[in-house]
């Protein structure tokens, strides 16, 4: 199993509430690109990432995917429909080979019931996904394609980044997650052209370097003063 996000859901459970909770479930594995949840329908069951990582999507209504999130190893997925039994608010798919922990939606209200204390831990997981989402459309209002762009490279290299030395022994972050730019472009609330400009200027500045499937971060300071 990979390294589970810090604060994520299974980081923040005991060993006996994880113990209860995997003896309730089953191991699941999803290629790259299979759906794990889709959108609108009935929320049948709930699933803890063990391996690999998700993206949260909606579809616009002229077409496209608007990028809700990007989940890593330790979270939880789908408990908004388990818990309130109305359809799903969102589709996931992997991004990459995923493991999960799939538990019925009646196995996992039980679960909560069993364990007042995760009922509370999920409760502030919510409050923080509001939070940021109240953030993200802060953003849209403040910040230019480039600068929203600047803010989602800042978070996936701090999330998904690790050490990477250049030619000339510089210390750089790469970016462990392979986005396309239709997904970033869904993820920023912009066009792919937008998103292709702002790269371009990000690279100019000599801020990230790109190739195929490799984004890498040369200066994480000067990305997250444009962010701001």
């Amino acid at each position: 199993m990979n390294p589970l996000e810090p604060a994520s859901f299974l980081a923040e459970l005991t060993p006996a509430e994880r113990e209860d909770l995997e003896a309730r479930g089953r191991v699941r594995d999803f290629a790259r690109g299979d759906t794990l949840f889709t959108e609108g329908e009935d929320p049948g069951w709930v699933a803890v990432l063990l391996r690999g990582r998700v993206k949260a999507f909606s579809y616009h209504e002229q077409g496209g995917e608007a990028l809700l999130a990007v989940r890593g190893p330790g979270a939880l997925l789908g408990e908004v429909g388990a818990i309130d039994g109305l359809p799903r608010s969102a589709s996931v798919t992997a991004l990459e080979p995923v493991r999960v922990l799939a538990v019925t939606a009646d196995e996992f209200m039980a679960f909560l019931q069993a364990h007042g204390r995760v009922s509370i831990l999920i409760m502030r997981m919510l409050c923080q996904r509001w939070r940021d989402a109240d953030r993200k459309r802060v953003e849209f209002g403040m910040f230019d394609a480039t600068g929203r762009v600047a803010q989602r490279l800042v978070e996936l290299a701090e999330r998904f980044g690790v050490p990477h030395r250049t030619s000339t022994g510089g210390e750089s972050v790469r970016i462990t997650l392979n986005l396309s730019q239709e997904e970033l472009a869904g993820w920023v609330g912009a066009s792919r052209e937008a998103v292709s400009k702002a790269l371009r200027t990000l690279r100019r500045h000599g801020w990230i370097e790109t190739g195929r499937r490799r984004l890498i971060v040369h200066d994480l300071q000067a990305l997250r003063r444009h962010a701001r």
